[in-house]
């Protein structure tokens, strides 16, 4: 096959260009660093313009770190200047003593359907007493940038009502009173006392046990500080610690003495060592249980509740009893406690609500990662209310109980639509350490899980980015992409990856592991064989941190997806382009688009994504990509069809006829003319160049006039196969359909009778041998000769079909057989050749002539003929003979005997001396019998004659009797020859008498 190719860029108009999220031309919004600007982005619009959201968690360095939001313009100019928004001094929960600092606002941002959106700061907190709870908080944000109102659903009513009574140790060993005094001062001032607060009731004992203060006694702090102040110490021998604690729990308890029902009761016990009645501690801790009183003991150099060490404070001496203080009231509200018999499980305190965001159907998922002593679970929000699950609802501790806890539930939330309802979906990417992902159904209160998506890898943090896709956009859920960007790679870097799961029939279905370009660690840690050493740990690209859904970016109908990997090159980051496809994407990206930042102002570039929203009016989808540091967002290109097409004149070549007018180097040759022509059109219905015709003009003038192009080698068998390569040579607007060819071949045929393939007939007729001819010897009786002359061969072909190009005859012959040359033009239809082929042959003859070229199968018996000539060899010898006499006398009638007793009878003798000289290799050398007048020849040899390569001497008395052969008028003498020797053998003659 002949190959000709053709490159070309075309210039459309209006410019078209190739793909597709354009890297170098769009917007970049820049901020602090050290704020995490650009932690989170999201695409707006509302009646004033367009506008990029974008968080800032820490905003407000180094004093407060609120955080907030910022929105920045994209249609006013290159340079557009972001406004902080103040979130933060708008975002209120009635009623609390909140805790702004830290709140890290615009860590979650999500848009809502009343065409405003929401702002999270899962870090916001609240005072209750001394202690702060963590619950989060999301602001609902109109339209016009104004706060609506905000969401703490982990919010909850501080328990404030505590009635608390404390067990004072007041027998002779405590010393001096005076610090127990301090203590308590100290403490009750962290109390807040009330008719809706606390109360605070004191018990002292010693061998007896005195009510000092009943709970309802005070309704005020500064009051019951009067009365502390003045306590006196009660003394005694013996210390009955568990008749006190006894006392306290069934007297100071009562309604009588001031308690509330329903209130929490709170003990607490100071003792200085082992008591006199320990032996009634089983009974009295089983009573304190059963009535639900919570205890904290103080051991002064003592021991008290020594099993739960949350409530167990051991102190060297009564001073040391101010340094506790603190801690005895958090553990008060049970901060960070564990589940167990002697305390309260952290529930929703530290929930961190807003962590992540989803808006479906029902309402708003929050995440709230730190619910349930960071178990976490999914709040919903809705019009009607919140629920919020409970513990058990995501964890079966029974299946659960060989696995860690603290997995993080909430960590991301999505929803799935199916025919059959939506699925939620939570990742929790610390559950047993490899992360898992939970879907279930939400049926009012009740939750159930369908599905547990399990890691593979430990501390690859599977299920920390979620992200649901309806690629076909039917309203239901195609796949669901699950990240773990911690996943390990095999050299201990973070590379990360992303598992693509399939929903079918309600269930998730591992389809394909998506995975970023390997990134080459090469760190100041691992600087050993480094030639370009990286200054940020960890190395990898931690590919999965943001995966979001994008509307279409190729204009196909399909939904695409876009990940993040913010670590990759040194941290500046890089975001990977995947294109939907029947229902699912493609595993390999059409697009990388590397961070623009420099790493160290900016860097961690696709930290977040956001693609829903056409930011500059050309009807196609952009794309906003976050890092810390700033934020870019990059315009999205229109996307063409460009179609090529070829056509030759003529449409078919026939080799043997020149066309008209066409010269190269002074001969007239083959020319064929090749019009190329394009076709495209714009995907997007609102360029005006296409509207209402979906036609747009093309640059009228030709951009190819005249081109000279040959194939690379001469061949008469093949067709010429026409390649063209074609693009675009701008540099802007839209880009070619990646899943359109950029090239295309076209086949120039051979001009055949029939379709192409062309297909020849080549027929070898019966050979001819010439028996006579002038110049070449007769084939009839062909002699071998020493003098090497020619002979010829007679061939007759005779094609029947199609043109035989380059059709190859093929003659085979012994190696002793020299081939000089043939004579033969090229076979047309119906064209009969006969040529001649000159040989060189010195052997026995077996040939065998054939022919190869394109030919059906049912037309190859007659290609070949074999060929059979009868060979007889020439000696090569040089034979001459010397006589010594001139002549013989013969006399008239003399007669010989018939029997000889000896030579004298037989006549005179005659010497003839004979001389041999080889040129070639004999096989038998005979001597003449008769003369050339007939007469019988006798001889009787003598000298020296050759056999098997020694000499040999002969006896005059052997007679013997030879036979002369004539061919080709030489003599042939029966002796062995060698080369390199002459034999000279002497014949004696007598003349016999008849």
């Amino acid at each position: 096959m002949q190959y000709i190719k053709l490159t070309t860029a075309l210039a459309l108009l209006p410019c078209v260009f190739s793909f597709n999220v354009d890297d170098k031309n769009g917007l970049n919004f820049h901020g602090s660093l050290e704020d995490m600007f650009g932690y989170s982005v999201q695409q707006f619009e509302n009646s004033e313009g367009k506008w990029v959201l974008i968080g800032s968690p820490l905003a407000g360095q180094p004093a407060k770190r609120t955080g907030d939001v910022y929105k920045c313009p994209v249609d006013r100019g290159p340079n557009p200047k972001c406004i902080k928004l103040e979130l933060p001094e708008n975002t209120t929960i009635p009623n609390l003593h909140e805790v702004k600092d830290n709140m890290t606002m615009g860590t979650t941002l999500v848009t809502n359907p009343q065409g405003g959106f929401l702002a999270c700061g899962p870090q916001y907190g609240y005072m209750c007493g001394q202690q702060t709870y963590i619950s989060g908080v999301c602001t609902n944000v109109s339209s016009t940038f104004q706060v609506l109102n905000s969401i703490a659903p982990a919010v909850q009513e501080c328990a404030k009502e505590l009635d608390i009574v404390m067990v004072l140790d007041g027998s002779n060993s405590i010393w001096p009173w005076n610090s127990i005094i301090e203590f308590l001062v100290k403490f009750l001032k962290n109390i807040e006392i009330g008719p809706k607060l606390s109360q605070v009731g004191i018990v002292s004992y010693g061998e007896q046990v005195i009510h000092n203060v009943n709970l309802s006694q005070f309704n005020n702090t500064l009051s019951l500080l009067g009365k502390v102040m003045n306590l006196e110490q009660q003394q005694g021998v013996r210390t009955m610690t568990f008749l006190g604690i006894d006392t306290a729990r069934k007297e100071a308890f009562t309604v009588e003495r001031g308690a509330r029902p329903g209130v929490k009761k709170v003990m607490i016990i100071v003792t200085d060592g082992e008591s006199h009645d320990s032996h009634n501690l089983k009974n009295v801790t089983a009573e304190c249980e059963k009535d639900d009183i919570e205890r904290f003991g103080i051991a002064v150099l003592g021991d008290y509740n020594r099993n739960n060490r949350n409530h167990f404070f051991n102190v060297s001496d009564e001073f040391a009893l101010l340094t506790i203080v603190d801690a005895l009231g958090s553990r008060i509200f049970a901060l960070e406690a564990t589940s167990g018999n002697y305390t309260s499980s952290f529930e929703m305190e530290m929930s961190q609500a807003g962590f992540s965001a989803h808006t479906s159907k029902e309402g708003v998922m929050l995440g709230a990662v730190g619910a349930y002593e960071w178990n976490g679970t999914v709040v919903m929000h809705t019009d009607q209310g919140t629920m919020v699950p409970l513990n058990a609802d995501f964890h079966d501790p029974l299946d659960e109980r060989k696995e860690s806890l603290a997995g993080y539930v909430g960590y991301d939330v999505q929803s799935a639509s199916t025919p059959n309802g939506v699925l939620y979906i939570t990742g929790a990417p610390r559950h047993n350490h490899t992360g898992r992902v939970i879907v279930y159904k939400l049926d009012g209160q009740h939750i159930t899980v369908t599905q547990v998506l399990k890691g593979e890898q430990i501390g690859s943090y599977f299920g920390s980015v979620l992200q649901t896709v309806d690629v076909d956009q039917d309203s239901y859920t195609d796949i669901l992409l699950v990240g773990a960007p911690m996943y390990m790679g095999p050299e201990r870097e973070e590379q990360g990856q992303v598992y693509v799961f399939k929903l079918n029939e309600g269930m998730f279905e591992h389809q394909a592991t998506l995975k970023p370009d390997n990134q080459t660690c090469c760190t100041s840690a691992h600087s050993h064989g480094c030639t370009n050493v990286r200054k940020n740990d960890p190395c990898g690209a931690r590919f999965g941190t943001a995966i979001a859904e994008v509307s279409d970016l190729d204009l196909d109908g399909n939904r695409d997806v876009a990940i993040g990997a913010p670590f990759e090159n040194d941290h500046r980051g890089a975001v990977y382009i995947y294109h939907g496809a029947k229902k699912t994407i493609k595993e390999k990206y059409v697009q990388r688009i590397p961070g623009p930042g420099d790493g160290v102002k900016t860097k961690f570039f696709g930290q977040s994504i956001h693609g829903v929203m056409d930011l500059n009016g050309d009807g196609i989808i952009d794309v906003t990509i976050g890092g810390l540091g700033g934020a870019s967002l990059f315009w999205s290109k229109d996307v063409a069809e460009l179609y090529a097409n070829m056509t030759f004149d003529p449409s078919k070549i026939n080799l043997q006829q020149p066309s008209k007018g066409c010269m190269l180097g002074g001969r007239e040759t083959v020319c064929v003319k090749t019009r190329v022509c394009f076709s495209y059109s714009v995907k997007s219905e609102k360029d005006d160049t296409n509207s209402g015709t979906g036609e747009s003009l093309i640059n009228p003038f030709p951009f190819i006039q005249y081109v000279n192009m040959f194939t690379a080698k001469l061949d008469f068998r093949d067709p010429i196969m026409v390649s063209l390569e074609f693009g675009l040579a701008e540099d802007t607007g839209p880009v070619l359909d990646g899943d359109l060819p950029t090239s295309v071949a076209v086949m120039l045929p051979l001009n055949c009778t029939l379709a192409p393939p062309c297909v020849a007939s080549v027929e070898m007729s019966k050979l001819h041998l010439p028996c006579y001819g002038s110049n070449f010897p007769t084939l009839c009786s062909l002699v071998i000769k020493a003098n090497k002359e020619k002979f010829h061969v007679l061939i007759t072909t005779r094609n029947s079909k199609d043109n035989a190009y380059n059709t190859k005859v093929m003659l085979s012959f012994t190696e002793n057989i020299n081939y000089v040359k043939v004579e033969v033009r090229f076979l047309a239809v119906f064209i009969t050749v006969s040529f001649y082929i000159y040989i060189y042959i010195y052997s026995p003859l077996f040939n065998q002539v054939g022919y190869d070229s394109d030919e059906v199968n049912s037309t190859l018996f007659d290609n070949s003929v074999k060929i059979s000539i009868p060979v007889k060899y020439e000696a090569g010898l040089r034979f001459t003979a010397h006589m010594k006499e001139d002549h013989i006398i013969v006399k008239e009638g003399e007669q010989h005997p018939r029997v000889f007793n000896g030579t004298s009878v037989i006549g005179e003798e005659v010497k003839i001396s004979y001389t041999v000289r080889h040129a070639a290799p004999v096989q038998s050398l005979n001597t003449p019998t008769h003369s050339r007048v007939f007469l019988d020849l006798y001889y009787a040899r003598s000298g020296q004659s050759c056999h098997q390569g020694k000499k040999k001497k002969f006896e005059e008395s052997q007679i013997y009797f030879g036979s002369f052969h004539t061919f080709f008028g030489y003599y042939m003498i029966p002796c062995v020859l060698f080369h390199s020797f002459d034999v000279f053998t002497i014949l004696q003659c007598r003349k016999l008498s008849k």
